[in-house]
């Protein structure tokens, strides 16, 4: 009987774990495809992509590069979305859509916002509740013709591959601490972020706007460490990456999610 109870209960611990590791997936696995519609802007260089909602600033020396679009209303869900990883894909438009049609992966970097002056099927594409991607112009030429000017597309979310570790940008002054967060795998969007100087305990930072996060925590002359949460729920933390001496403007690389 005793080995029997001894059974059950290891039975038991194992399903409890197996079930943690099937809710919480070592790699992020993206989602399904579905329907939406692709516009560009920013020029042939993309130069007009710099900058934007989700405060990455240069897009270029960030490692965003052009691989970017600006979402609507639907996708950019107040900020949470930036630094999601699409796959795009030009459909069911062969006058328009290049030949085979090829996939481009892209990361949400800023937001499109609605045109209430026009209609949502002529003009307002960004209006609520449509789905759009406004994506940077080279990465547009990559699925349809310039001339097209908007295509219908299937998307889906995927895992962001990048490359180093996560980035932390440290702005602000003495009694106030904003981060950017840049160069994020797996999921790619942020859930939480906290802080840790040398002489405290795990402080949360709260959303300032984009990926900077906040915190009015006194941090100068402690060596500071970072723990960032996806949102498919896995943790990444990177100890004392910011050495005690750091300064206002530096950035320092953590430890990414595995991809």
């Amino acid at each position: 009987m005793a080995s029997l109870f001894t059974f059950l209960f290891f039975a038991l611990v194992l399903s409890f774990f197996a079930a943690v590791n099937a809710r919480i997936a070592g790699v992020y696995t993206g989602g399904l495809w579905q329907s939406a519609h692709a516009t560009f802007y920013g020029g042939s260089d993309a130069s007009g992509t710099m900058g934007g909602a989700c405060g990455y600033g240069n897009l270029y020396s960030q490692g965003y590069g052009v691989s970017t679009a600006a979402l609507s209303t639907a996708l950019f869900n107040d900020g949470l979305s930036c630094g999601a990883c699409f796959e795009i894909k030009c459909t069911d438009d062969p006058r328009w859509c290049l030949p085979g049609n090829p996939s481009i992966f892209i990361t949400g970097t800023n937001f499109c916002p609605p045109n209430y002056a026009l209609p949502s099927d002529n003009g307002g594409w960004c209006n609520p509740p449509r789905p759009h991607f406004d994506l940077a112009m080279p990465m547009f030429l990559k699925i349809a013709e310039y001339r097209a000017g908007i295509v219908p597309i299937s998307y889906r979310r995927v895992p962001c591959r990048k490359q180093g570790g996560i980035r932390f940008t440290v702005n602000g002054f003495r009694y106030f601490n904003l981060v950017l967060v840049t160069n994020v795998a797996g999921a790619g969007d942020i859930l939480r972020v906290s802080i840790k100087g040398t002489n405290t305990a795990w402080l949360s930072m709260s959303r300032n706007w984009g990926q900077n996060w906040q915190s009015n925590a006194v941090l100068v002359g402690q060596a500071l460490s970072f723990r960032v949460t996806g949102s498919d729920r896995r943790t990444s933390t990177s100890m004392n990456v910011a050495p005690a001496n750091w300064q206002f403007g530096q950035t320092f690389t953590g430890k990414n999610f595995r991809v």
